[in-house]
C-alpha cells in the first residue's frame, strides 16, 4: 500500500475490491457503471463486474461524473487520503487548505492567491492529480459537512446549509440530492443518532485500522496547559482559534473511531474544527506504510508488530505549537506547560466552556510579540526567542498553516535566533506534519535509543535512514522504549510529571 500511485495500478485496486481490502478505502473510490454509485473499495454491498468498475481519486471526482455517494458504506465519509498530510507539493499544501474550507471563505481564486499560484494553473494541477478542480472539491466537502450537521444535530436546515458553506438554501437542496439520492429532511428521518445537546455538535472520525491511542493522547494530556488544555473524563479537551471565533473540541477515542465533541462560535467554522482534530490526531494516516518501512529494522521491527498503528501527536494550531517548543527548550514537560499556561492568562483571549475547566485560547503571535518580556518566566535568551519567533510569524516571515511548504518553513525557523535543529525539527513533526521530520538530540529519542542498543549521535542519524521517509512514525517507538506518562492515556485527570527532559516538547 505504501508504493501505489493513486489510480496508478488497475490490477492491484481490482483485487483490492474483490478482497475489500479496507486499506485502500480514501486513497480511491469505486464507482460502478451500472447502478450510477460510487463506493469504498471495501464497501460489502457491491461487487460489480469489472467492465462496470471506474476508479476516483477523490469522491468529488466521482461526483463530477454523475455518481451519487452509497448509502451503505459511505465513501465520502472515510478518511482522507494519506498523501495530502504526507506530502508538500501544492497540491498536497491546496488539499490542506480546501480542508479547512478556505475555498468557502476566500473562493478558489484566494486558494489560488494563498499558494502563488494563478487559478488556471492550479485549476489543472489539482485536476491532473485528483480528478476535480478547488470548486468540485469544496462543493463535495460541503456536501459531506452538510450531512454530518443533518444527521447528528437538530439544527434547522437553513442553519446547516449556512455552516456547511452553501450560498443558498436552493443549492443546498440540489447539492444534497444529487450527493445522496434523497431531500435533506428525508436524510434526517432516515438518521438513527441522537443530537448532542447543550449546543454541542457530535462528529464520529474515522480512521484506518489499526489505530494506536496511547501514546497520542497520553502525549497531548501530558502536556496540557491548564485553562487552554485538560484531559477530563476520557477526553482531551482544548479550546481551537477558528476564523469566525473560539471553538472547544473534545476528543474521546472510540471504537473505529474518535468522537469529536464542537462547540463553535460561527457554524461555518465547524468544516476547520473537524480539519484541525483529525491533522492533530494524524487520523488520515494509512498505519501500512510506516509499518512496512520500519518492518525490516530488527529492533524496530518487532515493537511496530507488537503495538501497531501508533499515530504522531500534533497541535490543532501550528504557530501556537512553535511557540511552546521553543517555551519547552531544556525544561520538564509539566514546566513547560505551567509557561504556556500563564501566557495564556496574560495575553490569551478568553473563551466561555459551558462545561467549566477551559478559559484561554493560546496567544496568537501578534500580542506574543508584544509581550512584556518581564511576563516570560524564563532565561533571558529564551525570552529572546519567543519574542523573535512570534513577531516572524506574525509579520509572515515563518509560515507554518495548512498551505506552508515545509523546507521553505525548515529554512525561516533556522534563521530565528535561538531556534537550532531540535526545535525546527519538533516543529516540523508536530506543526507541520513531516512525517520524516527527526529530532535525533531529543533525550526521549536518545534515551530510547539506548535502551534498544541503537547507539547516538551519527550511529543513530545513520541507522535511521533505513527509515525514512517515516522517521517521524519511528520516534514514537522509541519514545516508547522507556517509561514516561506520554505513553499511556491517563485513566482520570490530566497530570504533568515533573522528569525533565534535555530539549522537552511542549
Amino acid at each position: 500500500m505504501a508504493d501505489l500511485q493513486i489510480l496508478g495500478n488497475e490490477e492491484q485496486l481490482q483485487a483490492a475490491v474483490a478482497g475489500r481490502d479496507a486499506r485502500f478505502d480514501g486513497w480511491v473510490f469505486l464507482a460502478v457503471t451500472s447502478t450510477r454509485i460510487y463506493c469504498r473499495p471495501s464497501c460489502p454491498a457491491v461487487k460489480p463486474k469489472r467492465e462496470h468498475q471506474r476508479f476516483y481519486a477523490s469522491a468529488a471526482a466521482a461526483q463530477d461524473a454523475g455518481y451519487r455517494a452509497c448509502k451503505r458504506c459511505r465513501p465520502d465519509a472515510s478518511p482522507g487520503s494519506p498523501a495530502w498530510d504526507w506530502r508538500s507539493d501544492v497540491c498536497a499544501r491546496a488539499m490542506r487548505l480546501i480542508g479547512e474550507g478556505v475555498v468557502d471563505r476566500e473562493g478558489a481564486a484566494g486558494l489560488a492567491r494563498r499558494l502563488g499560484y494563478s487559478l488556471r494553473q492550479l485549476e489543472r494541477l489539482l485536476v491532473a492529480e485528483v480528478g476535480a478542480g478547488p470548486a468540485a472539491l469544496a462543493r463535495a466537502q460541503r456536501a459531506q459537512v452538510a450531512r454530518t450537521l443533518i444527521e447528528n444535530t437538530d439544527l434547522p436546515m437553513g442553519q446547516v446549509a449556512f455552516a456547511a458553506g452553501f450560498a443558498s438554501i436552493r443549492a443546498f437542496n440540489r447539492v444534497v440530492a444529487e450527493v445522496y439520492a434523497c431531500s435533506p429532511t428525508e436524510l434526517r428521518a432516515k438518521t438513527r443518532t441522537r443530537p448532542a445537546g447543550g449546543g454541542a455538535i457530535t462528529v464520529r472520525l474515522a480512521y484506518r485500522e489499526p489505530f494506536e491511542p496511547s501514546n497520542l493522547f497520553g502525549h497531548l494530556a501530558a502536556a496540557a496547559a491548564p485553562g487552554v488544555e485538560e484531559w477530563r473524563g476520557g477526553a482531551y479537551r482544548r479550546t481551537l482559534r477558528l476564523p469566525g471565533g473560539p471553538g472547544i473540541a473534545a476528543l474521546t477515542p472510540g471504537p473505529g473511531y474518535v468522537e469529536a465533541r464542537l462547540r463553535v462560535a460561527d457554524l461555518r467554522d465547524v468544516t476547520a474544527a473537524v480539519a484541525r482534530c483529525r491533522r492533530m490526531l494524524d487520523l488520515d494516516a494509512d498505519p501500512c506504510a510506516p509499518a512496512e518501512a520500519l518492518a525490516g529494522d530488527g529492533v524496530l521491527g518487532p515493537l511496530v508488530a507488537k503495538t501497531p498503528g501508533r499515530r504522531v501527536p500534533r497541535k490543532a494550531d501550528a504557530p501556537e505549537y512553535a511557540v511552546r517548543a521553543v517555551i519547552g527548550q531544556q525544561v520538564s514537560t509539566a514546566s513547560a506547560a505551567t509557561i504556556a499556561a500563564r501566557l495564556a492568562e496574560r495575553y490569551g483571549e478568553t473563551v466561555e466552556d459551558p462545561d467549566g475547566g477551559l478559559t484561554r485560547l493560546f496567544p496568537d503571535s501578534s500580542a506574543l510579540a508584544e509581550a512584556d518580556p518581564a511576563d516570560l518566566p524564563m532565561p533571558g535568551g529564551r525570552k529572546r526567542t519567543v519574542l523573535a519567533l512570534a513577531a516572524a510569524l506574525a509579520e509572515g516571515r515563518v509560515e507554518l498553516g495548512p498551505g506552508a511548504d515545509w523546507a521553505a518553513a525548515r529554512e525561516q525557523l533556522a534563521a530565528v535566533p535561538g531556534v537550532g535543529p531540535w526545535t525546527v525539527e519538533m516543529i516540523a513533526m508536530r506543526a507541520l506534519g513531516d512525517p520524516d521530520a527527526f529530532p535525533l538530540t531529543d533525550l526521549g529519542v536518545a534515551k530510547g535509543a539506548a535502551s534498544l542498543g541503537l547507539g547516538a549521535g551519527k550511529a543513530l542519524e545513520a541507522r535511521s535512514q533505513s527509515w525514512r521517509p517515516w522517521r517521524a512514525y519511528a520516534v514514537q517507538y522509541l519514545w516508547a522504549a522507556t517509561e514516561h506518562p506520554t505513553n499511556r492515556t491517563p485513566a482520570g485527570p490530566a497530570r504533568n510529571d515533573d522528569q525533565t527532559r534535555e530539549k522537552a516538547s511542549a
